[in-house]
């Protein structure tokens, strides 16, 4: 009787295909890669045209031993790792390594690990595809030579052990420029208005909403300014100019890509993005279901196509029709924007099967992945559903020369909103006032209702909001999103606070140091293009020696120009006005993973160390004590009162030795600028000019 071998990644996987595949096949694991890069060294031969220099992964030797042993066993080994490009290379790797024989080998994939999935596969045998695995390659061997070649100056730099990464710098460069931007932001007043109105005949009053004048949409910038258009309007008319009648179409949304799980995952489930994919792993390989045994609920987590099989397709439209009706059948599928970046390798993610509904695995699952497999089948559901769709009711109501708005909707048809809707959903409240107001309707004045506002800076980087600007400047790919924010949180590069990511002083320290002498790799558009290049070696339209030969000569001269520069910066422990209590030393300022500290120079025979206050030289706006440099326990830099709890004065942006001209308070610097710290003041003037007359 023939044997079979199956090799898959996930030891999770085994069970569940076994059950699949009877006693004639035997499946294994390889516990992900088996080979890579040696730790010790770079690993990449530059002299041999860049030939990398693979070995056995310590710990992995009895593993590839077991491997071995099952090999010879076998009269055919099916390789099934993964559907993407590091799953195709730990094929070919382990094709590699237990040297086998290809004419009994042969490489299967499928996209969901279900019983029909796994023995279409069997039927669909076919060669490891090299251009999938030098893309693999590729990233690898560019990854290495950024994080070998750069941490090492960083270290030199900075002062300790820290990390470059070619995805990894850009990242935090994103979340830097972002910081600086609202750092420097510079708040305007504006002002809105509405006008409450009774309508002849109605309990309700209306509420219209200041639009503009005859011109056009007006725009409040001062008090003043309001004043005068509420004194015009104190006896003025008004009157409904115009109604207009329509209705609207909410389209159903597109099946889940990784990016926007996780996007919408962080939103309403306040999952972090790694939460996100180990769950759907776990959805993915497999779960015991009660009448059904082990089975992968969803397809593959790692996609950006929203493309899903004629099967799924076919089976979602009945499972519609038989549930909701035949008219919540969606006519036009929405596939989204088009976007050339998308690899488009295997489907969104979506339920193996519509027929499994939430409800019925409620039991069987914890509650983290019964929430994240019922946002993933609701959205799948819905996005094979037909439009929501509103009636509307738009009004203008005239006043002297100036125009009011108001507006309201009514959900007619509800669609797809029966089974999903998402964070971004607007809040739909019908004012059946507005509804039915006509031209005739006699309207008569109550009161102004006026309102101050600022205009707010960028909002500080969440996790989604990273992952969404990642994939829409092209950087990364569906398996680095997660790793990546991870990566940089770990470093202390980052620090997360509720759901908002804040760049520490080290991850400043870092992103200046990319920036001043790595500024290719810190590019946008320099990443960008790389992953694009990557996508073609994948295509078989590059080799993928030739993306390695235009890299590295380039990384190798700005390695060397740092170095050159470093040797001239001699990184000496700063003394601080501190005397050591032990000793009587003058103590030291060191480097922790925290920032800095103060240390007596007398190590080892003085262990006697202290928090380092930073001082400012600028007096204390609420106590006139001098102000430092502090941070919050996850490392954001704030500036804080040296008395501190007697005095709780704080403030994220640096306080000025400047009184405002305007009202006599205290300043703080935001970019190139002097802002009074009261934003109902408003005076701005420019920092150099102030710094120019000391």
């Amino acid at each position: 009787m023939a044997k079979y071998l199956v090799i898959v990644e996930s030891p999770a996987k085994v069970k569940t295909i076994k059950k699949f595949l009877g006693a004639n096949y035997e499946v294994v694991a390889s516990n992900g890669h088996i080979r890579d890069l040696p730790k010790s060294t770079l690993g990449i031969d530059i002299e041999h045209d860049y030939e990398p220099k693979y070995i056995t992964i310590r710990g992995k030797g009895g593993k590839l031993a077991e491997l071995r042993r099952q090999v010879k066993k076998a009269d055919k080994v099916y390789l099934a790792t993964d559907p993407d490009r590091e799953g195709e290379a730990i094929s070919w790797h382990l094709a590699t390594a237990l040297k086998l024989d290809m004419k009994k080998t042969a490489r299967i994939t499928f996209n969901e690990i279900t019983k029909p999935a796994v023995k279409a596969s069997l039927k669909q045998p076919r060669d490891i595809d090299m251009n999938r695995v030098d893309a693999q390659q590729a990233r690898r061997v560019l990854d290495r030579m950024v994080g070998y070649m750069i941490s090492p100056l960083l270290w030199a730099k900075i002062k300790r052990g820290l990390s470059a990464g070619r995805v990894q710098s850009v990242a935090l460069r994103m979340l830097c420029d972002r910081e600086e931007e609202i750092n420097s932001f510079i708040p305007k007043e504006y002002w809105d208005m509405n006008a409450t109105l009774n309508v002849k005949g109605e309990r309700k009053p209306l509420t219209v909403e200041f639009y503009g004048d005859g011109n056009g949409k007006m725009e409040i910038t001062g008090k003043e300014q309001l004043d005068g258009i509420v004194k015009e309007l104190q006896n003025a008319e008004f009157t409904v100019k115009d109604v207009k009648k329509g209705s609207r179409s909410r389209k159903s949304p597109v099946p889940f890509i990784t990016s926007t799980l996780q996007q919408e995952a962080s939103k309403t489930l306040n999952f972090s993005t790694q939460k996100t994919m180990r769950l759907a792993q776990q959805l993915y390989e497999g779960v015991d279901i009660k009448g059904r045994g082990t089975i992968g609920l969803i397809t593959y987590l790692r996609t950006d196509s929203t493309r899903i099989s004629d099967t799924a397709e076919t089976q979602v439209r009945e499972f519609i029709d038989k549930t909701y009706g035949a008219e919540n059948i969606t006519k036009e599928v929405n596939t989204g924007k088009s976007n050339k970046k998308i690899q488009d390798a295997h489907e969104a993610i979506r339920p193996t099967d519509v027929n499994i509904t939430p409800a019925e695995v409620k039991e069987q699952l914890s509650r983290d992945l019964f929430r994240l497999y019922q946002l993933i089948w609701k959205r799948f559901v819905a996005s094979r559903m037909a439009s929501a769709v509103y009636e509307t009711t738009s009004v203008k109501v005239a006043a002297d020369k100036y125009i009011f708005n108001a507006s309201t909707s009514k959900l007619n048809f509800q669609g797809f909103m029966q089974v999903y809707t998402d964070s971004d959903s607007e809040k739909v409240t019908t004012d059946n006032v507005i509804a039915k107001l006509t031209k005739e309707s006699e309207l008569s004045l109550v009161e102004f209702n006026e309102n101050q506002h600022f205009t707010q800076p960028p909002a500080h980087f969440t996790e989604a909001v990273l992952v969404k600007a990642l994939e829409e400047q092209g950087i990364g790919r569906p398996s680095t999103y997660a790793p990546t924010i991870t990566t940089i949180i770990a470093r202390r590069y980052v620090t997360k606070e509720k759901k908002n990511l804040y760049v520490t002083e080290l991850g400043e320290a870092v992103n200046n140091v990319m920036k001043t002498a790595f500024s290719a790799i810190v590019d946008l558009n320099f990443t960008a293009n790389v992953e694009s290049l990557l996508d073609m070696v994948e295509e078989g339209k590059v080799e993928w020696k030739t993306v390695i030969r235009n890299f590295y000569p380039d990384l190798d001269a700005a390695v060397k120009s740092a170095e050159k520069k470093l040797e001239k910066i001699t990184i000496a422990d700063e003394e601080s006005d501190e005397i050591c209590e032990e000793c009587g030393r003058r103590m030291v300022i060191k480097y922790g993973p925290h920032g800095k500290f103060l240390a007596c120079p007398g190590f080892p025979e003085c262990r006697n160390t202290k928090p380092y206050l930073e001082k400012t030289g600028i007096p204390c706006p609420k106590c006139g004590k001098e102000i430092i440099l502090k941070k919050t326990q996850k490392g954001r830099r704030y500036y804080g009162c040296i008395d501190n709890p007697e005095c709780d004065f704080m403030s994220w942006q640096k306080p000025s030795t400047e009184k405002c001209p305007e009202c006599g308070g205290y300043m703080l610097e935001k970019g190139n600028k002097l802002v009074c710290a009261d934003a109902t003041c408003g005076y701005v003037t420019d920092l150099k000019k102030k710094e120019e007359v000391k």
